[in-house]
């Protein structure tokens, strides 16, 4: 399922987004409403990408955030010759969505 960027803009019940790193630093947005995430678009239908988060986070200013997230999957295990884990192996963190989201002195 998808969602333009401009229908998250105006949307309501949002909880998160999560940008998705990728190989080659592609970066993808997923909105969170509770349900299944939705992959965010542009107008046309393609996926909202960018080569950086910075990048991204600019893209996703226009948003009502509640909560930002960085999400990669690693593939390490892989790489090395170790067999598939059962669980997910993805690292997620949080992310400030400007300078302003740090408590001062930091």
């Amino acid at each position: 399922m998808k969602i333009t960027l401009q229908q998250l803009q105006h949307s309501v019940g949002l909880t998160r987004v999560v940008i998705h790193s990728l190989d080659f630093s592609i970066y993808l947005a997923y909105a969170d409403f509770g349900a299944e995430p939705l992959l965010v678009t542009e107008a046309d239908g393609k996926p909202l990408r960018t080569r950086n988060v910075t990048e991204m986070k600019q893209r996703l200013a226009g948003v009502p955030l509640p909560a930002l997230f960085l999400r990669h999957q690693s593939a390490y295990d892989e790489m090395v010759g170790q067999p598939l884990r059962a669980g997910d192996n993805s690292l997620e963190v949080p992310l400030a969505r400007d300078w302003s989201d740090f408590p001062e002195g930091q």
